[in-house]
């Protein structure tokens, strides 16, 4: 098992939660915690651990970003117009690595930054290499003509444990996505129940 897997299986069982919906996640098997003492009893969460719980939940889903990224995010959407928490989620779904895992490019949220990352992906004809660019309403992503083959792409596409939202129209014959528009929290396919209501609260009190 890879570094990055270990550490995506053990953001699932800190949560208690198969937050990406995957078959393999440990979560499936056993619902405890990991470490010699992940199957102590659970005691009663203050609001505070529930909040902070439902920060760190929303943070590990988009690969575990760092508190530093997450709180630039956050005071971006208390900035914009309307609801915090929507405008929160609506940030998040707009990095171009979100679309790249969305468009069902590659099978996981952290493949696909490194797939980003290693310069795989055009956002309207253009090469962008930055994971957290953050793409706009009608903007096209698609991946690499060199980059079409990979053997990850393939058996990304080919996944039944999640379909492409409707907020973006994906061609997998072509490999492209449009993000069609902004979703709400109600739009994007979460496996697990996300609170950004409660983020919203953790920041406003620490």
């Amino acid at each position: 098992m890879t570094k990055r897997t270990s550490a995506k299986y053990k953001i699932d069982r800190r949560m208690g939660e198969n937050i990406w919906g995957r078959p393999k996640s440990p979560v499936n098997k056993r619902e405890y915690g990991p470490g010699q003492h992940g199957q102590r009893r659970k005691a009663k969460i203050s609001d505070f651990g529930l909040q902070l719980r439902a920060k760190q939940k929303l943070k590990g889903y988009y690969g575990d970003l760092t508190e530093k990224q997450f709180r630039r995010i956050y005071a971006e959407a208390e900035r914009v117009k309307g609801d915090t928490g929507e405008n929160l989620i609506g940030l998040l779904e707009r990095r171009l690595d979100a679309v790249v895992y969305r468009a069902k490019f590659v099978a996981t949220v952290f493949a696909a930054r490194q797939f980003v990352n290693h310069g795989h992906v055009l956002v309207n004809g253009k090469p962008v290499n930055i994971p957290s660019y953050r793409v706009k309403e009608g903007d096209v992503v698609e991946v690499r003509q060199k980059s079409k083959q990979l053997a990850v792409l393939l058996e990304a596409v080919q996944l039944t444990e999640r379909d492409v939202p409707d907020y973006i129209e994906a061609d997998h014959n072509k490999m492209t996505a449009t993000f069609v528009r902004t979703p709400g929290l109600s739009d994007v396919p979460y496996p697990v129940v996300m609170e950004p209501n409660l983020v919203v609260e953790f920041y406003a009190k620490n």
